[in-house]
């Protein structure tokens, strides 16, 4: 039996997330277009053949403007410590960026403290032609020695399984730690509240999305039903405005689209209720992040 932890790590939009879901085969992280769509740490366990490997989603490198930011970029480096591997995960479809060689500076020094096998994700294979790719991971190789370089596409799962198979061979043995049935150690409620945001994300453009965060305050379970009450928290009225929509219909879309994911994933029916509320600066605010789980 081998155990051991992987760090997804990466900058913003690379798709680690994406990548996380299809290597559990469950959906435990929310997934965007927009930037820093992750904000904290999310643990995610898969069980393969002779192995059990903890999986470590993390937000996405940026440069950060706000309280919230800081808090999600330290988060990230607090992360290196606790990985046996590091994922680096990068795209086809860009050459190496500023985003990506901080990235890999960050890695660089990680290692230097503690050695341990670094993998690199080349994510996005299915939009580029394959031809792209060798020159790409020749550029990889002049900035780091990867122990592996393993081309994926998180969204058709093309050759997710090669990766599976080359995390399992850089693992040492040991006991597995959570129960076969363990996919995830979050909460319904946090799983809930990341749900709504979602579906806010796919539904908002601007600066909307990044001034929204959803509190779970009411959240019963009986054998039949469970009935949630989530408030949404913008920094401006008309951020309000923006999110419930003309006579309420966004916010309908969002509660609906959100519902029916719970209930997939609940295997039970839910229901909802969404309120919106204006906390002024609330990314600035220790009281309102922490209280969050930020």
């Amino acid at each position: 039996m081998k155990f051991g932890s992987v760090a997804i790590i990466g900058r913003s939009n690379v798709g680690k997330s994406t990548l996380l879901n299809r290597l559990l085969k469950e959906k435990i992280a929310i997934v965007s277009d927009k930037p820093q769509t992750t904000r904290t740490r999310i643990l995610g366990v898969a069980h393969v053949e002779g192995a059990q490997i903890v999986f470590l989603d993390t937000p996405g490198f940026h440069e950060p403007h706000h309280l919230l930011n800081r808090r999600m970029v330290r988060t990230t480096l607090d992360t290196f410590d606790d990985a046996d591997v590091l994922y680096v995960v990068v795209e086809a479809t860009a050459q190496p960026g500023p985003g990506d060689l901080a990235v890999i500076e960050h890695v660089k020094q990680a290692v230097a403290k503690q050695a341990r096998p670094v993998v690199l994700v080349i994510n996005k294979v299915d939009l580029v032609n394959k031809s792209r790719l060798l020159p790409l991971m020749e550029q990889y190789l002049r900035i780091f020695p990867w122990t592996e370089i393993v081309p994926v596409s998180a969204e058709t799962a093309d050759n997710v399984d090669r990766l599976l198979s080359v995390t399992v061979s850089l693992l040492a043995e040991g006991e597995a730690t959570f129960g076969d049935d363990v996919v995830t150690d979050q909460s319904m409620r946090t799983l809930a509240a990341e749900l709504i945001r979602e579906k806010i994300l796919q539904q908002t453009y601007e600066e909307v999305p990044h001034s929204v965060a959803v509190e779970i305050e009411e959240f019963i379970e009986t054998k039949k039903l469970t009935k949630i009450g989530a408030v949404v928290l913008v920094e401006k009225e008309s951020q309000k405005g923006i999110l419930i929509g003309k006579h309420g219909e966004r916010l309908k879309l969002v509660g609906t689209a959100a519902r029916e994911d719970m209930e997939r994933l609940f295997g039970t029916k839910v229901f909802l209720k969404v309120w919106v509320k204006v906390r002024e600066s609330w990314r600035e605010d220790e009281q309102t992040l922490a209280e969050l789980g930020y």
